[in-house]
């Protein structure tokens, strides 16, 4: 059964076909026939182009493009080769993946790839990555056995390592070493995926042209998997972080893909004779993140008191409006997945206002301003943050709401000291050790001891029977500490035009394989 299931219901939108001077080599202006361009309304502009330092939704869906890793998802969520050859071939005692990778793979400044940047990339993930700060305690090495072979060993076995080497946010994606300085930004964006970039303005839109040189992985498309052509000539992802301006620039033409849409739009698409709306069902999960480590929500009492306080019910219907977009499910894995456990979300249910008034007392509150931070970007989590504050103050709690751009949340939340809970969500995944707020380096930084051990059973676990069972440990421990709420599933709402054909409906929207129709 697959995770999720997507519908596109195109019609005619004005696809715009421009003939373009693209350059053959970044930063080069060599003429290039002209082609088509697809022009993508996101959420916003993104903090960094870098794919391995954030755990961003946005900068995913743009970066995949660009850069690649070892291995992807494919349409059944099962992990596949990318910039690998194959599955990597594993030691007896679980500990050694020798990664195999595909030759012939050259970089968009036209290097080959080999094997030592392979192993630099890896390493610099370990360092600068959320997942592989999570992983690095655990590996022994990365080393080049031959010219096509890297062989990571770790200390002990770990169940998620390629789920994790999978991920395409936080992602271990594949750069020149000669690019890598540690673990410091990257200055140039130079990867082996089907395009390339082209030119990036700040506020205004980010182009990536098509890499005539791209070595596409073998097999038919399959999800992220298989094989990509770069159909499309160009691929420009404009900032629009006002939910209605996208919405009115899909239905003027000016669009011809926009995401995370108002679900009550759905109704105008629908009667659109141009523009109709792709959905993904499930699609993922609002949270509100707490801060575990520092400040009034590092006591796990009051935690709990915010939890019986809250209506996740109130904050989904506020936030999507049509329950057709969403279920008030406190599992963090619906029903129809294989780690779907309703016992031990029992307590995403049990709030009420005597309750939180009871723990509020035992933690000691005395008003206090707890500072959540938001954004209007995601039009449906700045609803529900603003049911929560309502819910919190009816409660008795101070609340100080702080409503930001995306890209300043996400810079401000890695400060400990400067907040006190966030509005995020996130994306289904296959790998529960894939779930950031899993990870003590995420920002929330929940990690006690308890947490640490039923994780560590867990990643440690290969049968499926008892993973599940370990999961539900981890679970219960979620739901008795508090470091996040999950407030709901919900479904995405995007939007694209009929003339692009071929395309794939994926959670991170992605533009290989689809093309322009006349």
């Amino acid at each position: 059964m697959k995770p999720f299931t997507r519908s596109l219901h195109a019609t005619l939108l004005g696809a715009t076909l421009l003939a373009s001077a693209l350059a053959t080599q970044v930063g080069a202006a060599l003429a290039q026939q002209p082609s088509s361009v697809v022009t993508v309304a996101t959420i916003g502009e993104p903090p960094t182009l870098d794919p391995v330092g954030v755990t961003s939704d946005l900068v995913s869906i743009i970066t995949q493009h660009v850069f690649e890793t070892l291995y992807t998802f494919d349409a059944e969520w099962k992990v596949a080769p990318l910039l690998a050859s194959s599955l990597p071939t594993l030691s007896a005692d679980g500990k050694s993946y020798a990664f195999p990778l595909r030759t012939g793979v050259t970089f968009h400044d036209g290097a080959a790839m080999t094997a030592e940047d392979v192993a630099a990339s890896l390493d610099r993930w370990t360092k600068l990555s959320p997942r592989g700060k999570s992983v690095a305690p655990m590996i022994e090495s990365i080393a080049v056995t031959n010219p096509t072979t890297v062989t990571l060993t770790l200390k002990e076995p770990y169940t998620p390592l390629l789920s994790l080497l999978a991920m395409s946010n936080g992602a271990a994606a594949i750069m020149p070493r000669g690019l890598i300085d540690g673990a410091a930004p990257l200055k140039q964006f130079i990867g082996t995926g089907p395009y390339k970039l082209l030119e990036h303005k700040p506020d205004q839109h980010i182009r990536l042209v098509r890499f005539d040189g791209y070595a596409s992985p073998v097999g038919p498309a399959s999800g992220y998997g298989g094989a990509r052509a770069a159909k499309i000539g160009e691929v420009r992802f404009v900032p629009v972080p006002n939910a209605a301006t996208r919405v009115a620039g899909m239905l003027a033409g000016q669009y011809q893909f926009a995401d995370s849409l108002p679900a009550e739009m759905l109704g105008r698409f629908k009667s659109s004779a141009s523009v109709k709306p792709v959905i993904v069902k499930p699609f993922g999960f609002p949270l509100m993140i707490m801060n575990t480590k520092t400040g009034v929500m590092a006591n796990q009492t009051l935690r709990q008191a915010v939890l019986a306080a809250v209506g996740p019910s109130d904050m989904m219907l506020a936030g999507f409006g049509d329950p057709a977009f969403f279920a008030a499910e406190g599992s963090i894995y619906s029903p129809g997945t294989p780690y779907f456990d309703a016992a031990s979300a029992k307590p995403y249910r049990e709030g009420s206002p005597k309750k939180a008034a009871e723990l509020r007392k035992m933690a000691g509150y005395k008003g206090e301003p707890i500072r959540i931070m938001t954004s209007t970007q995601y039009d449906f989590l700045y609803k529900m943050s603003l049911v929560a504050q309502a819910q919190l103050q009816a409660a008795g709690f101070t609340v100080d709401l702080q409503v930001l751009d995306w890209a300043t949340l996400l810079q401000k939340r890695g400060d400990e000291k400067a907040w006190d809970a966030f509005f995020t969500y996130h994306t289904f995944v296959p790998e529960p050790s894939l779930i950031t707020v899993l990870n003590p380096s995420y920002p929330g930084w929940w990690d006690s001891a308890e947490k640490r051990e039923a994780l560590a059973a867990f990643n440690r676990e290969a049968d499926p029977a008892a993973r599940k069972d370990k999961w539900v440990a981890l679970q219960t421990r979620f739901y008795a500490e508090v470091p996040s709420i999950k407030v709901g599933d919900f479904y995405n709402l995007a939007a694209a035009t009929d003339k692009l054909k071929g395309y794939t409906p994926a959670p991170w929207p992605f533009f290989w394989n689809a093309e322009l129709s006349n």
